[in-house]
C-alpha cells in the first residue's frame, strides 16, 4: 500500500547528488516540518528539456505534492514546480549570500520534524521580499531575521531596553543598567540598534539603517554567540564570512 499524498509549500534547505541522476533534498515543509525526499532522474538532460535539479537550490520555495509515511525518514516527491519565480536571488551574489545564511540559521535550528506554519511562513516573507528589495534592507535583513527567528523557538530577546539598561548580555537575552560579569554583551551602539532592530515589524523598515558593514559583521558575529548560548551545539554559521565578504 503506497503512502497518501499531500500538497504543501516548502523552503529548499539541501541537496545531495544520489546515483547518476537523482538527488536527497532536504526541506522545510508547511505541513509537516523538516523532510527528506528522493527526487530521481533530475539530474539528466533530455531532448525535451534540461533536468530540473535547478529547482532544488537551497532557499527555492516549491509547491509540492509528496508521499508521506510517517515512520519513514526518507519519502518522495511527485509533483514540484516553483511556488515563487526569483528574479535576482539566485542570480545575483548578495542576495544569494543572504538566503543561504537565512537557510543556514533555519536549519541548525531546526532538529526535529515538528510543523510549525508561522516560522515557514516567516521565513517565506523574508525570502521573497529579499528578491525584490533594494540594498540596503536586503544587507539588513540578516540583522532582522537573526533576532526574529528566537521567537518561533522560545528563545527571543527581551527587548527591555531603555537609557538606564543599555547593556544587552546575551546570556540572559535581555538589556541590564550594569555590564554583565562575562564577555557576552553587547554596549553602546550596538546594543541601541539590536533594540532597535528588535522593535522592526515590517521588512521595509530596515531602509532607515544605515549601517557601516564592519559594524554590521559585528553585529552579525555577536548574534552567532547568542545563537550558541541558547541552541544545543548550534557551531559556527559557515556563511557568515561569505556573507561578511559580500555585503558592503
Amino acid at each position: 500500500m503506497s503512502a497518501p499524498t499531500y500538497k504543501t509549500k516548502g523552503i529548499v534547505l539541501r541537496t545531495v547528488k544520489y546515483g547518476d541522476t537523482s538527488i536527497i533534498v532536504t526541506i522545510y515543509t508547511a505541513v509537516f516540518g523538516t523532510q527528506a525526499y528522493l527526487v530521481n532522474g533530475v539530474r539528466t538532460t533530455t531532448k525535451k528539456g534540461s533536468g530540473k535539479a535547478n529547482l532544488f537550490q537551497p532557499g527555492a520555495i516549491l509547491d509540492l505534492v509528496v508521499y508521506h509515511h510517517e515512520l519513514k525518514h526518507l519519502n518522495r516527491i511527485k509533483e514540484f514546480k516553483w511556488s515563487i519565480v526569483y528574479q535576482q536571488i539566485f542570480s545575483e551574489v548578495h542576495k544569494n549570500a543572504v538566503a543561504l545564511f537565512i537557510v543556514e540559521l533555519l536549519t541548525k535550528c531546526v532538529r526535529q520534524p515538528e510543523t510549525n506554519e508561522d516560522l515557514f511562513y516567516f521565513i517565506e516573507d523574508c525570502l521573497a521580499y529579499l528578491d525584490t528589495c533594494h540594498d540596503t534592507i536586503a544587507a539588513n535583513i540578516p540583522l532582522f531575521v537573526a533576532l526574529h527567528l528566537p521567537y518561533h523557538f522560545g528563545f527571543r530577546m527581551t527587548d527591555n531596553y531603555s537609557p538606564a539598561r543599555c547593556y544587552l548580555d546575551l546570556q540572559e537575552g535581555m538589556f541590564t543598567e550594569d555590564p554583565p560579569h562575562h564577555p557576552a554583551f553587547l554596549a553602546d551602539k550596538q546594543a541601541a540598534i539590536t533594540a532597535q532592530l528588535l522593535n522592526v515589524m515590517q521588512l521595509a523598515e530596515l531602509a532607515s539603517f544605515q549601517l557601516h558593514h564592519h559594524f554590521r559583521r559585528q553585529l552579525l558575529h555577536a548574534y552567532e554567540t547568542y545563537y550558541s548560548l541558547h541552541v544545543a551545539d548550534f557551531g559556527k554559521l559557515n556563511t557568515l564570512q561569505v556573507l561578511s565578504e559580500v555585503l558592503d
